[in-house]
């Protein structure tokens, strides 16, 4: 197996799945800008978004496919049951989640938006949208369920080409709206629920060779389910740091308008470079790794992490400074048409500027955990997890009021650097990694090539700048072409510098 061309499988399918995303996000802000409309419909669309990426970017790998693999390797009798246990618990505790959730809607939205509290109608708005959101939770997590067993056999496109559904019916929910002159927050909020069904059908039938589930609530509460869920809670916490992260940052940026809505934007741009980087490595590793660890492999065991470690810094770094060099370009390409106007331009792209900073971090978070998840300790990246959201929370909230929301992603990227430090001094001392001399070579060879990839960048921004002024309706097409060319540079540096041999990156 290979690692790089089985990311790259994962990262093609989640490129797809993010443009058509960012196609989405275009359309919202064309149509909605940084409206009150808008603010309902994020807040309502990121609890069950939120959980959507605790779930399905690899947190539910982190502790099924670890256990998954033992009970494979003790036969297929125990391998079914264990998977039905799963299936049946989640099944049950997800039906009453729901329900409670719908019960009790008002208390949390006041949770996740407490400063929505002081506008009636916003408030009102919020409850009802995320009451038609929140179903999709159930069928996001049995879709992760379904994708982490398709991961357990190597087989990766399926997963990652699922979430492409959720993109295509919410542009379509625009679309219908506008015609028929709906609400677009609603139609907007009923096509998250539908796409979860539809994404949830077809891991059904691609999972169907390997697993078939049968629905029985006996004994639900196994002890097979209750060691995985002591080790799924903390994993959940610690794969999903960025996203609780996120989640605060939207809660502190309530009591300001129209916060909601720039943080939104600007995480959605730079979440497809931690898609890529940081997620499908995470997410092909991850079984190949247990694999090795169950074999007691060491040599093995070095390669994969030292080899995931080099291909998160090669594809995180260039768009790291992407993002710094060029927020404004970026968000005004994306973003700026309609009701998004030049001020919203300016506050999302500084606050893309900040996430920017962190991106590598964020990444390397979800690749260092897994060193620990595929050894079956949960434990240690939860404690440094808590440690990371607590620090996040501390800078925000102590800043808030003198810089205001921009302060989250700022406090966002310090965090998650000082998280990435820790997991590095953790796993040397607990000798469950050492970087090889090679990587730190082709480190310094990455840092070079983004520096040439950054002159690249500059000159091309400056020859474009008037077509990329704010009124030009094909500003998108000359940033598209200057990116283009500034990663061919990249990479055409890297393979020249030895850097980029897809032999490097066979796992045996």
């Amino acid at each position: 197996m290979n690692l790089l061309s089985s990311s790259t499988v994962f990262s093609f399918y989640t490129l797809i799945s993010r443009i058509l995303g960012y196609i989405r996000d275009i359309l919202i802000a064309f149509f909605l800008g940084a409206s009150q409309l808008a603010d309902t419909f994020f807040v309502a669309f990121r609890l069950p978004n939120t959980f959507r990426r605790l779930f399905a970017e690899a947190t539910f790998n982190s502790a099924f496919i670890p256990s998954l693999t033992k009970e494979r390797a003790r036969g297929k009798n125990f391998e079914k049951k264990f998977n039905d246990d799963i299936f049946n618990f989640l099944l049950f505790c997800l039906l009453f989640i729901i329900l409670l959730a719908e019960i009790f809607t008002p208390f949390l939205v006041y949770l996740i938006a407490p400063g929505f509290i002081n506008d009636g109608e916003k408030f009102l708005s919020t409850i009802e949208l995320t009451r038609i959101t929140f179903p999709f939770l159930l069928f996001v997590t049995i879709s992760s369920f379904l994708s982490a067993i398709l991961n357990s056999y190597n087989k990766f496109a399926a997963a990652a080409a699922a979430p492409i559904v959720l993109n295509i019916i919410l542009i379509l929910a625009l679309f219908i709206s506008y015609f028929l002159e709906l609400n677009y927050a609603k139609s907007l909020s009923y096509g998250v629920t539908f796409s979860g069904i539809i994404q949830m059908i077809i891991l059904f039938y691609f999972t169907k060779k390997f697993y078939k589930p049968i629905i029985k609530f006996k004994n639900i509460l196994s002890k097979k389910c209750n060691k995985f869920l002591k080790k799924l809670l903390p994993s959940i916490f610690s794969s999903g740091v960025t996203q609780i992260n996120i989640l605060i940052g939207t809660i502190i940026a309530s009591f300001e308008a129209g916060a909601v809505s720039y943080l939104y934007y600007a995480d959605r741009v730079y979440q497809i470079n931690l898609a890529i980087a940081g997620i499908a490595i995470g997410v092909v590793s991850l079984p190949i790794l247990s694999k090795a660890i169950q074999r007691k492999k060491e040599n093995e065991i070095s390669n994969i992490q030292n080899k995931s470690i080099e291909l998160v810094i090669l594809l995180s770094t260039p768009a790291s400074l992407g993002l710094i060099i060029a927020p404004d370009e970026i968000v005004n390409a994306l973003f700026g048409y309609g009701s998004f106007n030049k001020d919203d331009i300016a506050i999302t792209a500084k606050a893309l500027m900040f996430f920017g900073y962190g991106v590598p971090a964020f990444a390397l978070i979800k690749v260092l955990s897994n060193f620990y998840f595929a050894r079956n300790n949960t434990q240690t990246p939860f404690y440094v997890s808590c440690f990371i959201v607590f620090l996040n929370v501390l800078i925000s909230v102590l800043f808030f009021k003198k810089i205001g929301f921009i302060i989250i992603p700022i406090a966002t990227s310090i965090a998650s650097w000082v998280g990435v430090l820790i997991f590095f001094y953790l796993l040397y001392n607990n000798k469950y990694f050492f970087v090889k001399k090679s990587v730190f070579i082709n480190i310094l060879k990455i840092f070079f090539s983004t520096f040439l990839m950054c002159i690249i960048l500059l000159k091309g921004l400056n020859y474009f700048s008037e077509e990329l002024l704010y009124s030009n309706a094909f500003k998108f097409t000359y940033l598209l072409f200057i990116i283009i060319s500034a990663a061919i540079i990249y990479l055409l540096s890297c393979k020249f510098l030895g850097v980029f041999k897809l032999k490097n990156y066979k796992i045996n």
